[in-house]
């Protein structure tokens, strides 16, 4: 009888129900679908491709690798203690995505006022070990002509070296790359690593059309004072850089430590503002009152 009264009462519920228990077995089967596309394994010439961001990492600075003017050189030749360093990882015969990165890098620091190689470097190590010295040379040729700034020759190192020293450097600042046997092509990512002045990794910035004014700030950052201006070191007191939107953002830490740091300032400004109308508040009192006879 109730069964009946709740019909009468709701005549479309059970339309109402069905069509919603439909809908949840659909969405459970798409989910389930979903879940089973994220599980399935990488293709063969994908796995161990990838970033992993190995922040404050120790490049090894006693590799050895040829420079493109064909004098063997360790990584500790790049890293001068004063200037921070922009490392990218590329080969010469890449059929597309290192000539997308580095065009982008150029077109980034054309938009900045600095010149390369007084407050920053870039070194690009190719991460095949068959390259060339002519080969890097020609392409490190071919990217301070689309630079376009005179006397940066010695701004931007391309370096070749053996598959040992190319591996250990990808595995200590995380970039996983892999050749394709089928066609002799490396599959990688494309990554540029902001390394501070004494060669540890400082920021991943994992965009091919960086914002000029964020890498300006990345590799201030990555100097910690030994470029940039008061204004660059305050803005970073406050904001840290996003990932996810390849900018920097609000740091709430930062932020309040800095709001911390004011809000003493002030209070110890306003107690000696308070002290000092004390002493002067008693010495005019002390001034105008009645000597004692005796």
């Amino acid at each position: 009888m109730r069964n009946v009264r709740w019909m009468t009462r709701w005549p479309h519920a059970p339309t109402r129900l069905a069509a919603l228990l439909v809908a949840v077995g659909l969405l459970a089967g798409l989910a389930t679908r979903v879940t089973a596309q994220r599980t399935e394994p990488l293709p063969k010439e994908l796995e161990g491709v990838g970033i992993s961001q190995n922040h404050d990492a120790q490049i090894p600075l006693d590799l050895a690798f040829v420079d493109s003017d064909g004098q063997a050189v360790t990584l500790a030749d790049y890293f001068d203690g004063s200037r921070p360093v922009i490392l990218t990882m590329n080969y010469s015969n890449c059929p597309k995505l290192c000539s997308l990165q580095l065009n982008g890098l150029v077109k980034t620091l054309g938009e900045i006022d600095w010149d390369l190689g007084d407050e920053f470097q870039v070194l690009t190590v190719s991460i095949d070990p068959d390259e060339k010295t002519s080969r890097a040379a020609e392409t490190k040729a071919k990217y301070l002509l689309l630079y376009g700034r005179e006397g940066c020759d010695d701004g931007w190192h391309f370096a070749t070296g053996s598959q040992e020293n190319i591996h250990a450097l990808a595995e200590t600042v995380g970039f996983g790359y892999r050749r394709v046997e089928e066609t002799g092509e490396f599959a990688h990512e494309a990554v540029l690593m902001i390394c501070t002045p004494d060669g540890r990794v400082s920021q991943y910035l994992n965009r091919i059309d960086n914002d000029p004014e964020t890498l300006r700030l990345v590799l201030v950052e990555a100097a910690d004072g030994k470029i940039g201006t008061l204004k660059d070191q305050f803005f970073l007191s406050c904001f840290a850089y996003d990932p996810s939107s390849g900018r920097y953002g609000p740091a709430a830490m930062r932020v309040m430590r800095v709001g911390g740091a004011v809000t003493l300032v002030l209070m110890a400004g306003m107690v000696v503002v308070f002290w000092r109308r004390g002493v002067r508040k008693r010495r005019r009192q002390e001034s105008h009152a009645p000597e004692e006879t005796s």
